[in-house]
């Protein structure tokens, strides 16, 4: 009896392969994660803002210049907010965030590539022109360099990357994310010129980050960890930004310093630094003091 073979359509590879694809709002075993599909969705909604401000003419009279400077404040906050999914993970004691941050350190780096892609069209798609002015300035060679890091790290954040390059060795990679961030608003600082309160709230942010992981690898505990970046990250901040404007723009240090301790006038940077030292606190202190922690309290007594 002659062999009957079914015709294979051309399009099997691909269906096979599309089939392979992981939906981003699945955990590793498959179940569905509605938290993934919420961060999913969010990070797709400044892109859509821009868009939105873009087809209404709200971007005018530069809406090109006006969308690379909103991709690269939004490259620069969602870096923020993968390296505080770490110690807020710890401090709320909520593990399942750590799903959430490999995608939104690629959504970063996918709005840096758009930054990039934003000034290019600026530039008329003079790409010789780009290339100069990216080694010639120096604010837009430090962005390129975070840019670079940005593509390196989400290139290498899959699973097969990981055993590929080993758990430590992508550990070492990985912790540039630190040196990215840092370069990445400095990038912003310096196109900012004359007003550079955003970038200053930034940095304020990130200090409050980075002496929570500076302390605890010294060995202090989460609360004393806590209670020194809450604390310590505003007065880095007035310090900050006082030693910016007196070397810029030669305004006097202190006061800079004080103005940011003075809400009587204006609300400076290092005062929603502070709010934020708070709210990082609460949170520690709201996870700490639960049911059974009162129980046994009360019971001591």
């Amino acid at each position: 009896m002659p062999t009957v073979t079914i015709p294979t359509s051309p399009n099997a590879p691909f269906a096979k392969a599309l089939a392979s694809l992981k939906a981003p709002w699945r955990e590793r075993n498959g179940r569905f994660s509605a938290l993934k599909l919420v961060v999913f969705i969010a990070l797709f909604a400044p892109a859509a803002w821009i868009i939105v401000q873009w087809a209404s003419d709200w971007l005018a009279p530069k809406p090109v210049t006006e969308a690379i400077h909103q991709t690269g404040q939004w490259a620069i906050r969602l870096i923020l907010i993968s390296l505080l999914i770490t110690p807020l993970r710890r401090i709320a004691q909520w593990n399942k965030l750590i799903a959430v941050r490999r995608m939104i350190g690629v959504a970063a780096a996918a709005y840096a590539v758009a930054h990039l892609s934003l000034y290019i069209v600026d530039q008329k798609f003079n790409l010789p022109h780009v290339a100069s002015e990216i080694a010639l300035r120096f604010y837009l060679t430090i962005g390129f360099v975070a840019l670079l890091g940005l593509i390196a790290l989400s290139v290498t954040s899959t699973d097969a990357m990981i055993k590929r390059l080993g758990g430590v060795n992508w550990n070492r990679l990985h912790k540039l994310i630190y040196l990215i961030a840092a370069l990445g608003i400095f990038h912003f600082y310096l196109q900012s010129k004359a007003d550079v309160s955003e970038a200053v709230l930034m940095m304020g942010l990130y200090f409050i980050l980075m002496l929570h992981r500076l302390a605890q690898k010294r060995g202090l505990s989460s609360w004393a960890s806590t209670l020194v970046a809450a604390l310590g990250a505003p007065i880095l901040t007035a310090l900050l930004e006082g030693a910016w404007y007196a070397i810029v723009r030669h305004l006097d240090f202190w006061d800079i310093v004080n103005a940011n301790f003075d809400v009587s006038d204006d609300i400076r940077p290092a005062v929603y630094v502070l709010g934020a030292g708070v709210v990082f606190m609460l949170v520690h202190a709201a996870r700490a003091w639960r049911p059974s922690f009162a129980l046994r309290l009360a019971g001591a007594k």
